[in-house]
């Protein structure tokens, strides 16, 4: 575990630490519905590219904050960067999400917002592995515990979750195959919002939890104790 004594060099880097703590914390639920609506409805067409845009760059800027803790921690840095690396690829992708709510029929688009869909999630599950490493840095046994249970949990259902869309998407290939899966086509048409939620919302939410209180034990640990 790294030593957390209140130095001079340590404050400073705790304090961009909380700040990109509170970046990724309200970024993340505005990337989500952001990106959402821009790629299902009009009423953010008239801004174009810039909300996706904005809500994206947010979310890399806070892990930028990030990087100058402990940056001698390898394990840390491999995660944050990887974390990072695809919070990049998310703001390349994001205008795609305008472009082809206004051409849908574009095939280049198309694929653009599935790559951006896919990096997303993969965007999420990183995040969670790096919340969890810097669980691990600071002195909180209940944090290491929680971060350990629900960032596995996270994980998992993200996994699942790619795993089930990979399936339809298999199948979809095949006129044949596709057919004998209509009633299983149906169902999840008809459930999608608890797919949704199950899948997306709640590792959202997780994952924002956690953001939330590793950010207040390092206020309370470390900057309530120099007070």
């Amino acid at each position: 575990m790294a030593d957390l004594t209140p130095t001079p060099e340590l404050l400073r880097s705790l304090g961009r630490l909380v700040r990109g703590l509170s970046c990724l914390f309200w970024g993340l639920p505005l990337a989500l519905l952001i990106c959402a609506q821009a790629v299902r409805t009009e009423w953010l067409s008239a801004l174009g590219i810039v909300p996706p845009v904005l809500t994206t760059g947010l979310l890399l800027y806070g892990l930028w904050q990030m990087k100058s803790f402990q940056p001698q921690e390898r394990i840390w840095t491999a995660s944050l960067f990887r974390t990072r690396l695809l919070a990049t690829v998310n703001l390349g992708l994001s205008p795609f999400l305008y472009w082809w709510s206004q051409v849908p029929g574009n095939n280049y688009f198309l694929a653009a917002v599935l790559m951006f869909g896919l990096s997303g999630v993969s965007f999420l599950a990183s995040l969670n592995t790096t919340i969890e490493r810097l669980g691990a840095m600071l002195p909180d046994e209940t944090l290491r515990y929680e971060t350990r249970q629900f960032t596995s949990v996270n994980r998992w259902l993200l996994f699942i979750m790619l795993a089930i869309v990979g399936f339809f998407l298999a199948i979809g290939q095949s006129p044949e195959l596709a057919g004998k899966f209509d009633r299983l086509f149906d169902t999840l048409a008809r459930y999608y919002r608890w797919f949704v939620i199950s899948f997306i919302l709640l590792p959202v939410a997780m994952t924002m939890a956690l953001l939330w209180k590793t950010k207040e034990v390092i206020l309370e640990n470390v900057f309530g104790a120099k007070r």
